[in-house]
């Protein structure tokens, strides 16, 4: 069956066979189809021969005629299908009859095949060489489709992963094991270049910068290696590999960020950077020595990715105004909360954005220093060298800081040192690894910091989740089941409905529903009866005041607003409820 949109054309009976396209002008077609005027035809003639660029490109980006329209009105004077790739159900196999460096060439792209003929997308329909050159290539019938050139190269990096790359360079590398390699041997050659480990990497990396993985897995298994990327908070298998070309990569990436390639028998943590074409990769590597071999995992930050506002975050305007009303005191910490990648350094940079002004010294300790900030002072800490967070911090505060931003409360050390700063007059920011905003007082005091300390530093926490978002190509209504109508009802108002919406599934979404996360927030900010009552290691009278002044606004009910906006799930939404555990917080 044609999954293909047929444009508006003439009686059936009327309609061409499909075959080699005519020879016509685009201009003349769109005055004909009445999407431009003849003067808007002669104006973008003459831009033409000034720039030498294609009639359709000027008439794009002089704002004259849309993608889809232009594509619309070519489906229909030629009487070809017209495509949204966004929701076409691509077959993996099918894609594959045209080779990646063919289709980027042309930019064509095979959609269908009917046995007697392949249906291929083309950029440009009117152009007879790309017709002439993939008949010849695929020696098939082809029929054209037009499609919307954007939509075409998103669909490219999208469809044409490096899996088969990346399986065969395994393949590749397996062959040059054998039974008798040894592995130290592999090791001192792969600097080479063209060696199958080093290209195996080099793909990896660029498969997981094409799909936007946050993190790269390499697992021993019994009888293979199994190699998956983190899209979404999701982990997506990449390939499975012979377990025996594992050391080899261990190796090679631990000669990448400097480790002891000798020792196998304990878990080790550096850092490296790798150049992608035009990115720069920042890589966290930890290695785990397992019952099957040396697991690593790399968690890759782009210094190329551009930095958050607070404006566009997510954060609630009400939560926002207040947030930044903290962020104008002098002195007091600000912890932002909540599990690892979970966007808490994002939170703390896009503060630190909005604050950072050329009368206020600003200084960072971090682990690693995640995002270059011009006009801040930013410190990486090295245990190797005892260059700990807490010698740092107090080295710090001699060099007369206004705002430190400190990456992560580790131990009761850095703990003390933070909150004391905060005491004598330096806004202080940094992150803590608790359940939500209530208990985060509490977790400071089991550190074993001293109550006052935390009652009179502690201005406001932040704890936050991150929700994936549904796809906005396939999302549609969706009833709740029996789990979620029961949750909804907890939630909220009697009477109040809710219409919720789910991501179907499509191409464009690699069939998950989801397309990108957001930040869900709650924030506690400390009055006088909750410091009394932290300073006096009160919970229970700490946990009901709290209560009280987060009803309706905690991070559940956060999630619950983008379910009533369509943006994400129920089930999304009741992940971050039972995180959470909010028991007693839906009254």
């Amino acid at each position: 069956m044609n999954m293909a949109t047929a444009a508006p054309s003439a009686p059936e009976g009327s309609r061409p066979a499909p075959g080699r396209p005519e020879k016509l002008r685009l201009g003349d077609v769109l005055v004909q189809q009445k999407l431009i005027s003849q003067e808007q035809l002669q104006q973008t003639l003459e831009l033409q021969r000034t720039t030498g660029k294609k009639m359709g490109r000027l008439l794009i980006e002089t704002g004259i005629i849309t993608e889809e329209l232009l594509a619309n009105g070519l489906a229909r004077q030629l009487r070809i299908p017209f495509v949204n790739l966004k929701t076409f159900p691509f077959r993996t196999d099918v894609v594959k009859l045209l080779p990646e460096s063919t289709a980027r060439r042309f930019k064509a792209l095979a959609l269908e095949d009917k046995g007697d003929l392949l249906l291929v997308a083309l950029a440009d329909p009117l152009d007879l060489f790309a017709y002439d050159e993939l008949t010849r290539i695929l020696k098939r019938n082809i029929g054209i489709a037009a499609v919307p050139e954007s939509q075409l190269a998103a669909a490219f990096d999208r469809l044409y992963r490096r899996t088969e790359e990346i399986s065969g360079l395994a393949r590749a590398l397996e062959k040059d094991l054998g039974d008798a390699v040894d592995f130290g041997e592999l090791t001192a050659s792969v600097g080479i270049e063209g060696a199958p480990v080093v290209r195996l990497l080099q793909s990896l990396f660029e498969d997981a910068m094409q799909v936007g993985a946050s993190d790269v897995h390499i697992e021993p298994q019994e009888n293979s290696l199994q190699i998956r990327v983190r899209v979404d908070g999701v982990l997506q298998t990449q390939t499975q590999a012979d377990k025996r070309i594992g050391g080899a990569l261990a190796q090679r990436l631990k000669l990448m960020a400097g480790l002891d390639i000798s020792e196998k028998r304990l878990p080790q943590d550096g850092r490296f950077s790798v150049r992608l074409k035009e990115h720069t990769i920042d890589v966290r590597l930890s290695t785990l020595p397992t019952t099957y071999g040396e697991a690593a995992v790399m968690r890759l930050l782009n210094q190329g990715a551009a930095m958050r506002r607070l404006d566009n975050i997510g954060m609630p305007e009400d939560m926002l105004r207040r947030f930044r009303e903290v962020l104008k005191r002098n002195s007091g910490m600000v912890l932002v909360t909540g599990p690892t990648g979970s966007g808490k350094t994002t939170t703390l940079y896009a503060a630190l954005a909005e604050i950072n002004a050329a009368e206020l010294k600003v200084i960072t300790v971090e682990d690693p220093v995640e995002y270059r900030l011009p006009g801040i002072t930013q410190v990486q800490v090295n245990d190797k060298i005892e260059l700990t967070f807490a010698r740092v911090l107090r080295s710090c505060l001699r060099q007369d800081p206004d705002v430190i931003l400190v990456g992560e409360m580790r131990d009761s050390e850095t703990a003390e040192i933070g909150l004391r700063a905060a005491i004598t007059g330096h806004l202080v920011l940094s992150t803590l690894h608790t359940r939500d905003a209530m208990s985060t007082p509490f977790r400071l005091l089991d550190m074993g910091v001293p109550p006052f300390m935390v009652s009179t530093s502690l201005q406001a926490v932040i704890a936050q989740r991150l929700v994936r978002l549904n796809c906005t190509d396939c999302s549609a209504p969706h009833s709740p089941n029996a789990q979620e109508q029961a949750w909804l009802t907890d939630m909220i108002a009697t009477g109040e409905s809710v219409t919720a919406r789910r991501g179907m599934g499509c191409s464009a979404c690699n069939g998950t529903g989801y397309s990108g996360r957001q930040g869900v927030y709650e924030l506690l900010e400390m009055d006088a009866t909750l410091t009394q009552a932290a300073s006096h290691s009160n919970p229970a009278a700490f946990m009901r005041t709290a209560r009280e002044r987060m009803k309706g606004h905690t991070m559940a009910h956060h999630a619950l607003s983008l379910v009533r906006a369509g943006r994400t799930t129920l089930a999304e939404a009741m992940r971050i409820g039972f995180e959470v555990d909010t028991d007693g917080e839906q009254e």
